[in-house]
């Protein structure tokens, strides 16, 4: 063995550093412990001396989604981006987009439960996968975005020094996508929190499963109206997402800074002390080190196989198969519906497509401006980073029946109040979106564009709307789908013994799920899906392409 470097001995960063590390691990350990334990159903007391241990819970879960949602992003969207499989592979994102996240749940409780018998881990995994939904289809349409509009002239670069694939994926594409692909984590992550609700607190017709975590005590303290469990629900949230604020994404988005794309080093804003930790650990350095070496140079010296020749017709094949599969499970429910009902859950989908549509250009009027002023000022887009987690993954629907006192006490209109109901937990989409974009503005185009005097509406015309309008799109797509998937929950609302119900596919599937109307909630789900896909091929497609040849750099 070599004799250690005197600058590779341990220090006082080193200690403090393997302190917090083994913390973190050994409280991780302890949740996946229980995870791994046999079910037994132990009613969720509202004891606010609990929440830590539920909060833990609901943590681990929702990190082990992000990482498998990274997972399959950094999978998912090359293949999508980059193969001739692309129109099938993103046929199939725009449909997996499309399915509300009870549809997921009610099929992975069944399916994960039966393969655990008297296991808890069988719902664990199914209340994961819920939360896996609801975020890894933003963050692929984000890492997808990115691929797809690379500058021309690093392409030129990566063609020039004959990158291998690899190298092209770990010295290029991913370090150009990865602050964007940051903000839409933290996007997914506090997205998560709108349905951890129903992923914690399962209940999937005669199956009625709770979960230790901050989910179940919110549904219960509903359930009982106790306004001060309530108020120690959402304190036990603020809390987490400090928590993983301060130990995972304000780290990642000061390193991140390093990728930006700019013709010379920008002033670095955004600080961490964790970063900062990390950096003096010699030890951490020598972990990065032997990782690099690992990862980096053995794909430097990688050369693939040439590729199989894949015909173009076998992704629409393969889709058309799957297709088939599934029809005769799903004809002998639908079919005995009849037609008159298919033309009712079409025409309910109208209303709730107008509904989208209103929301989704309000919504773009107002974030699309606050995200480019932040992101123009990233020092103050880090002071507020941990406000807008908390913002985004506040449960909406925990609003709802206030909402629904307020418009029985001022008479005023569900058909209308129901869209800003169902903005409340998908505006973020947006912000999230175009704040990355703003950030990954070169500071060289700025400084042209204040040496050619640009100013107001020349300003945003020429530069500031063309350079996010991909990230824009993204987030579109995105909030489009969760606006979809919010009008289940915010097509109906209670206050005590009055119920209020916009018409709408989301409360036609609302009331198909409390009747247990399997044939009325799986035609919902079609319907609903259809029209996701629709709009997607339709509208959201044709302005990726568009932001593809005309707005990258």
């Amino acid at each position: 063995m070599r004799p250690l470097d005197p600058l590779a001995r341990p220090n006082r960063y080193d200690l403090l550093a393997g302190a917090v590390a083994l913390a973190l691990l050994g409280r991780f350990l302890l949740a996946s412990r229980e995870a791994l334990g046999p079910y037994t159903p132990t009613p969720i007391s509202l004891d606010p001396r609990h929440l830590p241990e539920y909060a833990l819970r609901t943590a681990f879960r929702m990190g082990v989604a992000l990482l498998l949602s990274t997972l399959f992003t950094l999978v998912y969207a090359p293949l999508a981006a980059k193969t001739r499989l692309e129109p099938f592979l993103i046929a199939v994102l725009d449909i997996l987009q499309s399915v509300p996240i009870l549809g997921f749940l009610a099929a992975s409780v069944a399916a994960l439960s039966g393969l655990f018998p008297g296991k808890a881990l069988g719902f664990e995994l199914a209340a994961i996968f819920a939360v896996f939904t609801s975020q890894a289809w933003n963050m692929a349409f984000s890492f997808y975005q990115s691929l797809k509009t690379l500058p021309r002239e690093l392409e030129e670069a990566a063609r020039l020094y004959r990158l291998t694939p690899p190298q092209r994926f770990l010295r290029l594409e991913l370090p150009y996508a990865l602050p964007g692909l940051v903000w839409n984590a933290m996007m997914s992550m506090s997205g998560g929190w709108f349905f951890v609700v129903a992923s914690e607190a399962i209940s999937v017709g005669k199956t009625e499963v709770d979960l230790p975590g901050v989910g179940s005590y919110l549904a219960r303290a509903l359930a009982q109206g106790n306004m001060e469990a309530l108020a120690y629900a959402l304190l036990a949230m603020l809390l987490t997402i400090l928590l993983y604020d301060q130990l995972l994404f304000r780290p990642l988005v000061a390193w991140s800074e390093r990728f930006k794309y700019e013709e010379r080093p920008g002033e670095a804003t955004a600080r961490s002390w964790v970063l900062d930790l990390l950096r003096r650990s010699r030890a951490t350095r020598r972990l990065g080190e032997w990782l690099a070496e690992a990862l980096l140079e053995r794909a430097l010296r990688f050369h693939p196989p040439r590729a199989l020749g894949l015909p173009p017709w076998l992704g629409p094949a393969l889709l058309t198969a799957l297709g088939l599969l599934g029809l005769e499970a799903a004809a002998k429910l639908l079919l005995p519906l009849g037609p008159g009902e298919w033309l009712r859950a079409i025409a309910l989908g109208f209303f709730t497509f107008l509904r989208v549509m209103g929301i989704l250009l309000l919504a773009t009027a107002v974030w699309v401006p606050v995200g480019i002023l932040l992101g123009l000022r990233p020092r103050v887009a880090v002071r507020v980073q941990a406000l807008l987690q908390f913002l985004a993954a506040f449960p909406a629907n925990l609003l709802y029946p206030f909402a629904a006192y307020l418009l029985l006490r001022y008479r005023l209109s569900m058909e209308v109040f129901s869209a800003f109901l169902m903005a409340l937990g998908t505006q973020w989409y947006i912000l999230f979106n175009v704040t990355a974009g703003a950030t990954a503005l070169p500071a060289d185009l700025l400084e042209a564009a204040r040496a050619y005097r640009l100013s107001g509406v020349r300003l945003w015309r020429r530069l500031l709307l063309p350079g996010v309008f991909p990230y824009l799109v993204t987030g579109l797509v995105t909030a489009s789908g969760g606006t979809w998937n919010a009008s289940i929950v915010a097509e109906v609302v209670q206050w005590g013994p009055h119920r209020l119900e916009a018409t709408g596919l989301g409360a036609y599937i609302t009331r198909a799920t409390e009747a247990g109307d399997e044939r009325r909630l799986l035609l919902g789900i079609v319907v609903m899906s259809l029209m996701v896909v629709t709009l997607n091929r339709l509208l959201w497609r044709r302005l990726y392409r568009w932001a593809e040849e005309r707005f990258r750099f």
